[in-house]
């Protein structure tokens, strides 16, 4: 192997690395939105009934404040469904380039 090749192979290599910690670290944060998004959700939901059975004004804000916090975590979670697969995309490129 040319010395060329192994510094270039060697540059791969830890670019890999340091993908594949960012992917673990995207996909802990994935998890994490994900819970989180399925505790606001149903908070929104048991918002909704409260709102739906007592018909207040009080109620209706907290379901509102409860409905505006799961849309903002879904966009969270998203964007960090958005970074796994720019992640998982950089990998298999990386990977690839190591193969051939």
């Amino acid at each position: 192997m040319r010395h060329g090749t192994s510094d270039s192979r060697q540059r791969v290599e830890r670019r890999l690395f340091d993908v594949h910690a960012r992917l673990e670290r995207a996909r802990a944060e994935l998890a994490l939105a994900d819970e989180q998004l399925a505790a606001l959700e149903e908070a929104a939901s048991d918002a909704r009934t409260r709102m739906l059975v007592s018909e207040t004004p009080l109620a209706d804000r907290e379901w509102n404040d409860a409905r505006r916090h799961a849309e903002v975590m879904e966009r969270s979670r998203d964007a960090a469904r958005h970074a796994v697969a720019d992640l998982e995309r950089a990998q298999d490129e990386l990977l690839a380039r190591l193969v051939v």
